[in-house]
């Protein structure tokens, strides 16, 4: 008897600090609402932030490694692992489906999986038996690049595949409150973060493309754009939009994940 596919939301998960793999807190409970109400992805793709190259790229591994690519935590943190499987005949697809829409992709088959990946969804699937590819993010893509990408991959979540769109919905890493001496998110942080949710709930998809005319201290929150991006890539790939958690940590890193549907 042949199942019935179900399509799947695309999300926007903001990752935080690798300490999140070690520490989840209440961002954890988030995660778990998330996979215990959707149905089980037949595969994952990912664009993550820290996964930036000159054109975009597809992963086309059968087992990418785990990279742990940061320095100066805790040993325990390298010593995690996530050894889902890549799904290399679904990357060669993807390669096709966008060029059919005049976006060329290049498959690479050695690039190991980063924290923008694997941190998230070890919370997630942490059975780690979903098939997982990754998404570079060119460097010089606009906002309405990454949405394009999204938009042309949409169509793969009618067939139980799982698009997600890897960042942080504010990224100002020299204004991080490391000694906890804030008693909340300072206004910089709060305004933006408030306006992107009003915009997008707001099916504002011109004005969150604008984002950095139109957006209260852009630039403050997000001095370079790479961990922005993937808002894009998760908005292009859905439509209507939802919160599913807004926090904030070390002040003004916000750990907001967002559903479309």
């Amino acid at each position: 008897m042949e199942t019935t596919q179900q399509t799947l939301p695309s999300l926007f998960i903001s990752h935080g600090s690798p300490m999140l793999a070690l520490d989840p807190g209440q961002v954890g409970a988030a995660f778990q609402r998330i996979s215990h109400n959707l149905p089980r992805p037949k595969a994952i793709i990912v664009m993550s932030a820290h996964w930036q190259s000159s054109r975009l790229e597809v992963s086309t591994q059968q087992q990418p490694d785990t990279w742990h690519d940061f320095g100066g935590f805790p040993d325990a943190l390298y010593q995690l692992r996530y050894p889902a499987p890549g799904a290399p005949h679904l990357a060669e697809r993807l390669i096709t489906i966008l060029g059919d829409k005049g976006i060329a992709a290049t498959p690479n088959s050695i690039r190991p999986r980063d924290h923008g990946v694997w941190m998230p969804l070890l919370h997630l699937y942490p059975e780690a038996d979903i098939p997982v590819i990754q998404l570079s993010l060119p460097h010089r893509a606009t906002a309405h690049d990454i949405y394009a990408i999204g938009l042309t991959l949409q169509g793969l979540r009618n067939e139980q595949i799982l698009l997600i769109g890897s960042g942080s919905i504010t990224h100002n890493l020299a204004e991080l409150d490391w000694r906890g001496e804030l008693d909340g998110p300072p206004e910089w942080a709060s305004a933006f973060k408030n306006w992107v949710i009003n915009t997008l709930a707001s099916d504002g998809v011109d004005q969150a493309l604008d984002w950095v005319r139109q957006a209260p201290y852009a630039l403050r929150n997000h001095p370079t754009d790479e961990h922005f991006l993937p808002l894009f890539f998760a908005l292009g790939a859905g439509q209507r939009f939802s919160v599913i958690h807004s926090s904030f940590a070390m002040g003004s890193l916000g750990m907001d994940i967002y559903r479309f549907d």
